[in-house]
């Protein structure tokens, strides 16, 4: 199969985005790794939590939406700003 011009254009600029895109992606997360982050307790969805609490011991195992001791990790500050997130656990 011979490939005409246009088709090599075209896999050379869809290849070029590619790579451009990872490299932009790989560098984002690195900065999320970097920055500060807390735990922010009662504002956690079903399934969704980052660690242990009194009633389970793993990740992802919060039994309902918005329990006072389940947490994840947030960028440090964002806490206050979410309806319902403590920097301490609530007592259910």
């Amino acid at each position: 199969m011979k490939f005409n011009k246009y088709a090599k254009a075209a896999v050379a600029t869809t290849s070029a985005v590619a790579f451009a895109m990872t490299v932009a992606a790989g560098s984002a997360s690195a900065d999320d790794k970097k920055g500060k982050k807390e735990k922010c307790f009662g504002v956690v969805a079903k399934g969704m939590n980052d660690c242990a609490t009194s009633t389970h011991s793993c990740a992802g195992q919060a039994s309902a939406d918005n329990h006072g001791e389940e947490w994840i990790y947030v960028p440090a500050g964002m806490c206050e700003r979410i309806a319902g997130g403590a920097k301490q656990p609530k007592k259910s």
